[in-house]
């Protein structure tokens, strides 16, 4: 078949993948616009490490190698590394099919690591660190060696939530976490990640089943290393990941700062949490612990006496979210925009697209459900860490905040505004 004119660019596209660094996913993608098909990378052991399908469906018939769908070795010398499976939407020039297999292999190579924990033995590991059910450094760190990681020079916690805009058949969580883990074993292949059952922040109890309360399983991801720059790549790996192979879920990627003991991972991990809470109730897409402001102040309570932090959130905001829940209102949401707009009515309620009446007649529901006048400086400060005691407790109101970027929960945002 003579070269076409996309030739060079294309295998370019693929070798500038690979050169940046930026992980195998990121060169699956590169090859499947390069061969215009939908591929999956595997490992000699079958084991999938990339995919860069079109769509679920093509997913399924290229791993089931069904009708359509081929197959070609990933060789080194004469020895196997893997195999790349695509169903092309036209015929490929063999000449490129062979060189960009030969890049992938390459990459395969260089990606090796040890090989998968297992799911089950790496979430017992991180519930017991992270509830700190063990707090020896010697044991720490043989397990996380006897997991394929080393935590001997440190480490960073992130916490990653993709979540499904419509009903979704199957277990998607499990699907969330093995894309998840693909992205960071692409930047750093000794993290681990697993999803976690809920209560973890809290010393391991379980949720207290309030309104609102979060108890689904999270997907913690644990990244050695004590500089911060790995951490942050590989939020930006599972963030492209996730955007990549779940189109259609809302994803939220939030980082702990570095902690250079893994007797303190505990502290680690609630500081992810409580980083992805805050971003997932601003409507963000990523977030550091450093970037919470005056959130992080509230830390201790989250990590040591999340019960007090509960407490709180009961005398001050719980009855609106109860309200709220009962009679589809948006008394919350209205308390929320009424503090970001310092009190201002007007300017409340062109941001909720309402009269001022109605704003001030929710307000007064608000005064007669918690007790706490708006009007007063101390009736705002103490609902204002009420809604933060709710947004780190990870307790996410009813209708709101609107997951649209740029939402906000009825917030506009700040450059939108000035316009």
């Amino acid at each position: 078949m003579p070269v076409t004119r996309g030739f060079p660019e294309a295998l370019g596209e693929v070798s500038e993948a690979v050169e940046s660094g930026a992980g195998l996913p990121s060169v699956a993608r590169a090859a499947s616009r390069a061969l215009d098909a939908s591929v999956i990378v595997l490992d000699s052991t079958s084991s999938v490490l990339a995919v860069a399908c079109a769509s679920p469906e093509d997913e399924r018939v290229v791993m089931a190698g069904e009708a359509g769908s081929e197959s070609v070795d990933l060789r080194l010398a004469d020895t196997v590394v893997g195999r790349l499976r695509y169903r092309s939407r036209g015929e490929p020039d063999p000449a490129l099919l062979r060189l960009v297999s030969n890049l992938i292999a390459l990459e395969v190579e260089r990606a090796k690591g040890p090989a998968r924990a297992s799911e089950a033995a790496v979430s017992d590991f991180f519930t017991d660190l992270l509830s700190r059910r063990v707090t020896d450094r010697d044991n720490i760190h043989a397990r996380a060696e006897e997991l394929g990681s080393d935590l001997s020079e440190g480490a960073s916690v992130l916490v990653a939530r993709a979540r499904p805009q419509g009903p979704v058949e199957g277990d998607w969580r499990s699907r969330v976490l093995l894309v998840a883990e693909r992205g960071v074993r692409a930047i750093e292949r000794r993290s681990l990640a697993a999803l976690v059952p809920p209560g973890w922040s809290a010393r391991g109890e379980p949720p207290t089943g309030g309104a609102g309360t979060r108890a689904d399983p999270e997907v913690v991801i644990v990244v050695p290393g004590l500089r911060p720059e790995p951490a942050e790549r590989a939020v930006a790996a599972v963030e492209r990941e996730l955007d990549a192979g779940l189109p259609g879920y809302v994803i939220t990627v939030a980082r702990s700062r570095p902690t250079r003991d893994a007797i303190d991972l505990h502290r680690a991990g609630a500081e992810a949490l409580l980083a992805a809470n805050v971003a997932e109730a601003r409507g963000l897409r990523s977030l550091s612990f450093e970037e919470t402001g005056a959130y992080r102040l509230l830390l201790p309570a989250m990590s040591e006496d999340p019960a007090e932090l509960q407490g709180f959130f009961d005398e001050t905001v719980a009855p609106l979210v109860t309200y709220d829940e009962q009679y589809e209102t948006e008394l919350v949401r209205t308390l929320e925009t009424f503090l970001d707009a310092d009190g201002n009515v007007a300017r409340s309620a062109e941001k909720l697209f309402t009269h001022r009446h109605t704003i001030r007649y929710r307000l007064d529901r608000v005064r007669e459900l918690s007790g706490l006048d708006v009007a007063s400086t101390d009736g705002r400060e103490r609902l204002s860490l009420g809604l933060k005691a709710m947004r780190v407790l990870g307790i996410m109101p009813p209708g709101g905040p609107a997951h649209e970027r740029g939402a906000e929960g009825g917030r506009v945002p700040r450059e939108a505004k000035d316009r």
